[in-house]
This record gives structure tokens, C-alpha cells and sequence, in this order.
């Protein structure tokens, strides 16, 4: 059985392992665990900044049964940490949504059924009803996030250089595409 996560846990979880000694890493954890640190940064600018919109208030009201979200995540990913803030919110809208995260790396079996082109992308978002039966899958990213991230690649741009080009759009964005995907992927349920 997997451990779960409410969001605020998901969020302590993290702060606790940048208050434990880190002489016991590898260089590779080390560097994660600093991706985690700046990640608890940008969380915390989306919670402070990020407010559900109206619009998708009144569509989120609209859903009469219970919903399960389970965002499978980790704390070093700079796209989890830009969109689950958000996606923490839109859920706490309607008390019928329970939102659950898992860690992928803990649950490579589960994450190996959402795939994104063959590879281990995160976060992703999958909605059930309350018989367990899928609904819904959102993620890695909002698609115009993934378009720039798929043009700067195709240009040659090294990692390090997409990546803040992709940090910068998510700043400037503020979850408004995140939204509009959201509305669209509700309207069905």
C-alpha cells in the first residue's frame, strides 16, 4: 500500500528533509534536495499569489459525486511545485474532491501506467469516482508550458536555460493556463 500525502503533509514532508543532515547523500541527492529547497520557494509564491477563479469556482460546484485526485509528484520537481499549489486549491473548492499525493520514485509501478511519451514526467494528475474507475489524466505540464519547453529544446537550448525560460513563463503566467485546462477537462464530468 502506498503512503499518501495530503497537500500541506506533501509540503511539511519537504521542509523536514531540509532540516536533516545531508552528509549521508549522494551528490545526486544532494543536488535534489537543493531543486526541493528553491521548489518550497515557488510553492509558497503560489500559495500566497493563486486564487481560483470564479469561473471555474461555479463549473468545480457543479460536481455532485465524490471525486479521488491523486497527483503522483516529488518534491525536487520544478513543474510540480509551479502547478500543485493551484491544483491543491481547485480541489479544496469542493469538499467532494479528495486530493491524495503519492511519490513517484516510491511508486514506480503506479507511474508507469501514465507515461508522457515513454518517460517518468511529472506531476500527473489522474481523477477517479468513487468505484476506483478513471476519469481523467492532467499533466505534466499545462500544454502551452510544454510547447515552449518542446520549442526551446528543439533550438538546442541547454537544460539549465530552458528550464528558467520555463520558470520565467510560469511566473508570468500565473496558473491562467492551468485554469483554462482545468475548465476544459471538468466540463465532462
Amino acid at each position: 500500500m502506498q503512503q499518501t500525502f495530503t497537500y500541506e503533509e506533501f509540503v511539511k514532508k519537504i521542509e523536514a528533509e531540509q532540516s536533516t543532515s545531508s552528509s549521508f547523500l549522494s551528490d545526486e541527492e544532494k543536488k535534489l534536495r537543493e531543486y526541493a529547497k528553491l521548489n518550497l520557494q515557488r510553492m509558497k509564491r503560489v500559495d500566497k499569489t493563486y486564487e481560483v477563479s470564479d469561473k471555474l469556482k461555479q463549473q468545480l460546484l457543479t460536481i455532485q459525486k465524490s471525486l479521488q485526485w491523486t497527483v503522483i509528484t516529488e518534491g525536487w520537481c520544478g513543474d510540480s511545485a509551479q502547478n500543485l499549489p493551484a491544483i491543491a486549491k481547485i480541489a479544496k473548492t469542493n469538499p467532494l474532491i479528495n486530493l491524495q499525493i503519492i511519490e513517484r520514485d516510491k511508486n514506480l509501478e503506479i507511474m508507469d501506467r501514465y507515461l508522457t511519451n515513454g518517460t517518468r514526467s511529472i506531476p500527473i494528475l489522474v481523477g477517479s469516482d468513487s468505484s476506483d474507475k478513471e476519469i481523467f489524466k492532467w499533466g505534466p505540464r499545462p500544454k502551452e508550458a510544454q510547447q515552449l519547453v518542446t520549442k526551446l529544446k528543439s533550438e538546442g537550448m541547454e537544460h539549465d536555460a530552458f528550464v528558467e525560460q520555463l520558470h520565467l513563463w510560469y511566473a508570468k503566467n500565473k496558473s491562467k493556463s492551468l485554469e483554462e485546462e482545468f475548465v476544459n477537462l471538468l466540463k465532462n464530468i
